[in-house]
């Protein structure tokens, strides 16, 4: 889609340039192109064009990068004050806790504000599809390292998918303020 675009935009700036070019170049200019109907509805008609040329290749492959129709793995999450709950639906329910570690459970190496007790475990090369929602205000369920960020909201249920390419801890964080801590 990069090349696509960027090719329309390089014969729209040569089109530009040469247009320019010929205008200041040239002695001979026509005083009546500034009437002519003709040329104002090329005007106009040509840039939707040009958009719709855009528009078309990039909503195809929005449409093909949102959903992954046979996920390997689907988890619930439920965003609450101060701690998420997962729930592994498709292994019978397996549901759990996770909250942050208090500064006074922390070990060496820990991060404070990122680690939890529970961690979420998750296969690697397999697409995995994560249902969002919250139970008591906005929250916001965001792990950078895997350039996710989906908002959780009460009564209303968000989806994203992603993989993780390689194994390792992806530290996930609220990025809301929702409340004293």
């Amino acid at each position: 889609f990069h090349d696509h675009a960027l090719m329309i935009i390089f014969l729209i700036c040569f089109l530009v340039l040469y247009a320019l070019f010929l205008t200041l170049t040239t002695k001979l200019t026509n005083t009546n192109i500034s009437d002519a109907q003709e040329m104002e509805t090329v005007w106009t008609i040509l840039p939707a064009i040009i958009l719709v040329l855009i528009a078309l290749p990039s909503l195809r492959i929005l449409y093909m990068t949102d959903e992954v129709n046979d996920p390997s793995l689907t988890i619930k999450s439920i965003g609450h004050q101060w701690y998420w709950t997962y729930e592994y639906t498709d292994y019978g329910g397996l549901i759990f806790n996770s909250y942050m570690l208090p500064p006074l459970f922390l070990e060496p190496g820990d991060l404070r504000l990122l680690d939890v007790d529970n961690r979420v475990v998750l296969p690697i090369e397999a697409p995995i599809r994560m249902m969002i929602t919250s139970q008591d205000v906005l929250h916001s369920w965001a792990v950078p390292t895997l350039g996710l960020k989906t908002d959780a909201i009460p009564g209303r249920l968000n989806q994203t998918t992603f993989t993780a390419t390689r194994p390792g801890v992806y530290y996930g964080q609220c990025s809301e303020i929702c409340g004293a801590n």
